[in-house]
């Protein structure tokens, strides 16, 4: 059973902690890729010996990457709305649900706790997560790595808007480089860490 707890009564990751966010969709989608992609991911996070933060429910590609990480050994804690607890999606296996009273909340929590952010396919929520940690990136709010895994092709259009944002001088072209972008799991999370996977699974205690 997880251990639920009110984020009011939580402070941020211990010394040394290195968890993983991943931002993804509560419905699993039209093409299995998106499914196979979410479980390895959680399943490459867990085998660097990292853990996960992601959105707290059991359901779509959230659960997915929430089991696959959880098989692995990895901590998984989730970040859940109140409200959202009570339509019974929270995540009951989970190392830690933690939760809060509203989206601005969720997403301050999932940044505390986290040292890194990946994006797998999802819909505006998915989305509303991934804008924000750009925007604060780019505002200087921010260091940690942002990736995008862009499995499929899914995120093409988003990329090629923020293109066409740079050519109508809406965004700043050096801000792109912000966001790592990769169709692979295992290189999406060494170019955010800067290691690969051999080399952070031998140093785990």
């Amino acid at each position: 059973m997880a251990r639920e707890t009110s984020a009011a009564a939580q402070t941020g990751p211990g010394a040394g902690a290195r968890r993983i966010c991943v931002f993804c969709g509560a419905h699993e989608g039209a093409r299995p890729e998106y499914a196979q992609a979410a479980r390895e991911t959680g399943r490459l996070i867990a085998a660097r010996g990292l853990g996960v933060v992601y959105g707290g429910t059991s359901i779509g590609l959230m659960g997915l990457v929430a089991d696959a990480a959880l098989a692995g050994g990895a901590e998984v804690i989730g970040v859940l709305p109140g409200s959202l607890v009570e339509k019974e999606i929270a995540h009951r296996g989970l190392s830690d649900l933690r939760v809060v009273q509203s989206l601005a909340e969720r997403k301050q929590l999932m940044f505390d706790l986290s040292d890194a952010f990946v994006t797998l396919p999802g819909g505006t929520g998915t989305l509303d997560e991934l804008s924000e940690m750009l925007t604060w990136a780019q505002l200087g709010f921010s260091s940690k790595p942002l990736g995008v895994l862009n499995v499929s092709g899914y995120f093409d259009p988003l990329l090629g808007w923020l293109r066409h944002a740079v050519a109508e001088g809406m965004v700043i072209e050096r801000h792109l480089a912000l966001l790592s972008v990769e169709s692979d799991p295992a290189r999406l999370l060494e170019a955010l860490l800067g290691r690969p996977a051999a080399a952070a699974a031998g140093g785990r205690s």
